[in-house]
């Protein structure tokens, strides 16, 4: 990821020239908020369980989705290595959200323990981060990332 965005960095920056610059790092769509000239565009795409068909329709904006394991099986992948892409992935998303293994009660007293612990300052930064999130168009490191930045907050 480090590399990807300091080449579109560069590109945008210092050559300053027309570039296409396809990825699977969303993380990168926010460079379009921070370069001038950064501009994102994805390829329109409709997925159906494991199937996907992209539409051939260039649409303004980063892709609503990441389709690397559905682009692999088109590409020819053993359905084997499919497979265990797809109980990675299934181990990512659940790494990244431990509180599902919290029990309600759980959740509850911990939530009340923070909020005491906390100033109201950082309480009320904290709350808006969160609310400001979108979380059902978050990718797993882009889940991470907020995770990582959100603690930030808190140091």
């Amino acid at each position: 990821m480090s590399i990807a965005r300091a080449i579109a960095e560069y590109t945008a920056e210092k050559l300053m020239s027309k570039t296409l610059f396809a990825t699977h790092y969303h993380e990168l769509c926010e460079l379009e908020g921070t370069l001038d000239g950064v501009v994102n565009y994805n390829i329109a795409a409709k997925k159906r369980g494991d199937d996907i068909t992209f539409l051939r329709k260039i649409l303004r904006g980063g892709a609503d989705d990441s389709y690397g394991i559905e682009v692999a099986k088109l590409a020819g992948v053993p359905n084997q290595v499919i497979k265990r892409a797809k109980e990675i992935l299934k181990e990512i998303i659940e790494a990244d959200v431990p509180s599902t293994k919290i029990s309600k009660s759980a959740k509850s007293e911990e939530s009340a323990q923070l909020t005491m612990s906390f100033d109201n300052v950082i309480e009320s930064q904290l709350a808006d981060a969160v609310r400001a999130i979108d979380i059902n168009t978050l990718t797993p490191i882009e889940a991470m990332n907020e995770l990582f930045r959100l603690k930030k907050l808190l140091d």
